[in-house]
């Protein structure tokens, strides 16, 4: 066999081609070879369809399609989709009758070229009217007629090219949250555009212009009255309704929101320019009133980002599950199957799922053991063996051999419900951080208005010409817009600049919090380690044996395999180039020991007698042997995530506590501890043992940060007081999380500490200036030295300040 030949790869994934798999077709006069059916099948799918031009644009893959694509039926899993009570959840009308829409994820999407292959694609299919793609969140909107095409057909089509695609069911409070935001930002942009405006049309009156003709400057002040109704009816609108709900509910809270004086102080200042403006005297308010809401409106557009909660539990929930499963429904008699939706199965039924699916329901193992990967809901990255009767658990994954359950709990009550239940309890006790400007904001809001009333009394009996001038200067001079926006601003600032670092703040407490964090609380697995096992070295090699030829021999009884160390060898072997021997006989799995080739041996030191080495329990070994004894030992380790030394580190200077907790197992965890330095830990826990570890720590009076990920982690991430969940973790614990980090290190939080620190003295740097500023305009406004004009130039100036400072947050 020539090296050419070894190295061949496949024309559609790039992936080396061995000997025993070559297929070949010809596509465009030229013969091109692939590694599968189904590489062979989407290729020719493409061909067929004219878009060959894709191969020269791509972005490469090494993902196998499944071999079924070779075949143009779509398979029982997916023509369960139109099913009646799935379809009418998936699609809903597009006008005309038949006209359908619906709302697709896609997968393995790499390229603005496959972007550009699966729209085209999808044009392809009788019955699809129009197909839009969004390349940033990955979703298919496609229109079709019912009664040409369907569900199952767009989504098998889908698979044919080579992805994945799954519908997707858009989320009622995502919808209200994305309307609530834009509705603010459209207030936000009528009042800035106004203000644009009316500043524009005050200019001569700020520069001392006197030549401007009456008529002319009565042209500009009603021009500027007209540009500010808008922004006072429609912009400031929620700012009036917010403040008369404060004031009717005054006699059960005995508080007044901040929107009081802010509203007060709109309405009087828009009523004195009104009056000034119909009697030709006096200064108008309205390039301070566009200002000011202008102002408040993006104070608050930032606060609503950062309050809007990631997704609820339930809606994370629902996308670890599958929609459709095998029922078995004449077992014992037959093991026949038909694919049905999950809601419609029962307690009692029997269900059958096949290796690298999800089991959809809790239930008991009735037939054929097998292994799951249980780490979705505990924490362990191994495998767990499944034997007759043992449990198994909606949302864990079937990896090794086709099994048969009997549905104990389904929907709400499955096990991986009630982690989401513990983890929307957990959501509704998390303690909210007060801010300083918001602890005093009730009683700033009634010292202002006392303030304004009473020092408009005294005008009124001292000189009552100037009563009416003094209420308004001191509403507007002291109106509370710079202490609202002391808090928003550096934070908004500070999250623009974590976000660069790679960090994604949910929630608006997180920069506080940390700088009160006493204790830290990791999870191991895809947190301090990246869940990859490597192999690092082949040991107790026998005589005669290089290490290529152990590794290879153990790569081809691994081959098809998906347990994490047999991915392991595959890759080790893949990266020497190795060419992987046949073997004579078929490979069977061995439950619980490894597998079995002839006189082939592949798995624990138990099975094949090879000698466990007690210092391997960062993640694992297994053992090579044949009827003559060991032939080589592999010795693997997990990837610590990088960054880890730092993150550490910083929180050793800060005197942070660490502790690592873990669903893995103990020993591994002992291990992993003693490697990076952690004196606290604990493995083998349960997602509710997670949670109380955290709150033992709080009942303490520790205040605890929280990293993790996976749904396991959900529960201790909520409880936690401030929690961060890696970005490749599960959707529900990105749900619990307070922040999401994005980048793969764990860099960018040991610099969001620093950043906290700088932050923290920021905002107190902006509330002592928001507190001198009105301990100086409140008085000046009282005794009648500032005109409301002046005041509102000394407020607008006053938020700029605070604006301004907390801008040096986004160099950190």
């Amino acid at each position: 066999m020539t090296e050419s030949s070894c190295n061949l790869r496949c024309y559609h994934c790039g992936s080396l081609v061995l000997p025993q798999d070559t297929y070949e077709a010809d596509l465009a006069g030229v013969s091109r070879q692939f590694c599968c059916a189904g590489c062979m099948a989407i290729a020719q799918t493409i061909h067929g369809e004219g878009l060959e031009v894709f191969y020269a644009r791509r972005a490469q893959s090494s993902d196998k399609p499944a071999a079924y694509l070779a075949l143009n039926t779509i398979p029982e899993n997916l023509l369960a989709y139109d099913d009646p009570s799935l379809r009418g959840r998936y699609t809903r009308q597009a006008g005309d009758e038949g006209l359908l829409e619906t709302t697709l994820r896609l997968e393995k999407i790499r390229c603005a070229a496959c972007v550009w292959l699966c729209e085209q694609h999808l044009r392809h299919i009788s019955g699809v009217v129009d197909v839009q793609i969004n390349y940033v969140t990955q979703k298919v909107k496609v229109k079709f007629l019912s009664d040409k095409t369907s569900l199952a057909r767009l989504l098998f089509e889908i698979e044919r090219i080579g992805y994945e695609a799954w519908p997707f069911e858009p989320s009622l409070s995502l919808d209200k949250a994305k309307k609530e935001r834009r509705q603010l930002l459209t207030r936000l942009g009528v009042a800035l555009l106004g203000m644009m405006q009316v500043m524009m049309y005050a200019w001569p009156s700020y520069v001392g212009e006197d030549s401007i003709p009456a008529e002319y400057d009565l042209l500009l002040g009603w021009t500027s009255w007209i540009l500010t109704v808008p922004v006072m009816v429609y912009s400031a609108g929620p700012i009036f309704q917010s403040a008369w709900r404060s004031v009717q509910a005054f006699r059960q809270t005995h508080m007044l929101g901040m929107d009081v004086p802010i509203a007060l102080a709109l309405a009087l200042a828009f009523l004195a320019g009104t009056i000034n403006l119909l009697t030709g005297s006096g200064q108008s308010y309205f390039d301070s009133i566009t200002m000011f809401v202008a102002f408040i409106l993006a104070a608050r557009y930032v606060e609503l980002l950062a309050r809007q909660d990631a997704q609820s539990g339930a809606e994370a929930l629902a996308k670890q599950l599958p929609a459709t499963c095998e029922r078995v429904p004449d077992y014992p008699a037959s093991q026949n199957v038909e694919v049905v939706p999950v809601v419609n199965c029962n307690p009692g039924e029997v269900l059958r799922v096949s290796p690298g699916e999800v089991v959809p329901a809790d239930g008991i193992l009735i037939e054929y053991e097998s292994a799951l990967d249980e780490s979705l809901l505990t924490g362990e990255s191994k495998p767990i063996d499944k034997k007759i009767g043992d449990r198994v658990y909606a949302g864990t994954h079937n990896i090794l051999n086709p099994l048969l359950m009997r549905i104990e709990a389904v929907g709400q009550s499955t096990r991986i419900a009630g982690i989401a239940s513990l983890l929307d309890q957990a959501l509704l006790a998390k303690p909210l951080m007060v801010s300083l400007a918001e602890k005093w904001a009730g009683y700033f809001v009634g010292f202002l208005l006392l303030s304004a009333l009473l020092s408009s009394a005294i005008w009124l009996y001292v000189d009552p010409g100037k009563a009416w001038t003094v209420l308004v200067a001191v509403l507007v001079a002291s109106c509370p817009c710079a202490l609202s926006l002391a808090v928003p601003t550096a934070m908004a600032a500070a999250q623009g600049a974590v976000t660069k670092l790679g960090l994604l703040i949910v929630r608006g407490h997180v920069l506080e919090g940390l700088v009160k964090t006493t204790d830290l609380v990791l999870d191991k697995t895809g947190t301090l380690t990246m869940g990859e096992p490597e192999l690092t070295k082949i040991v107790n090699l026998r005589s005669g044996y290089r290490e290529d030829d152990a590794l290879a021999l153990a790569a081809a009884m691994e081959s098809g395999q998906r347990h994490p160390l047999a991915l392991s060898l595959l890759r080790a072997a893949e990266l020497q180039n190795l060419t992987l021997p046949l073997l004579n006989n078929s490979i069977t799995n061995e439950l619980g020991k490894g597998l079995s080739s002839g006189s082939y041996r592949l798995g624990s030191a138990a099975w094949t007698g090879g000698l466990q080495d007690a210092k391997a329990g960062q993640y694992g070994q297994v053992h090579l042997a044949d009827e003559q004894g060991l032939i080589a030992s592999f010795i693997f380790l997990d990837t610590p995530r990088a960054g880890l030394k730092g993150l550490l580190a910083a929180a050793k200077t800060r005197k942070i506590a660490v502790h690592l907790v873990s669903g893995d197992d103990p020993i591994t965890v002992g291990w992993w501890a003693q490697e990076v330095g952690i004196e606290s830990y604990r493995g083998g826990c349960t997602p509710e043992e997670k949670y109380d570890y955290i709150e033992r720590l709080q009942k303490e009076g520790r205040f605890v940060w929280a990293i993790g990920d996976g749904v396991n982690d959900a529960p201790l991430l909520a409880r936690a007081d401030v929690s961060i969940a890696v970005g490749a973790g599960a959707p529900l614990a990105s749900a619990g999380a307070d922040a999401i980090l994005t980048a793969s290190s764990l860099a960018p939080l040991a610099k969001t500490l620093l950043l906290a620190d700088k932050t923290q003295f920021i905002i107190k740097e902006n509330l002592i200036w928001a507190l001198v500023y009105n301990l100086v305009a409140i008085p000046a406004a009282m005794m009648g030295w500032v005109n409301p004009w002046v005041a509102g130039i000394g407020m607008s100036a006053s938020s700029l300040a605070v604006t301004l400072n907390a801008w040096r947050l986004r160099k950190a």
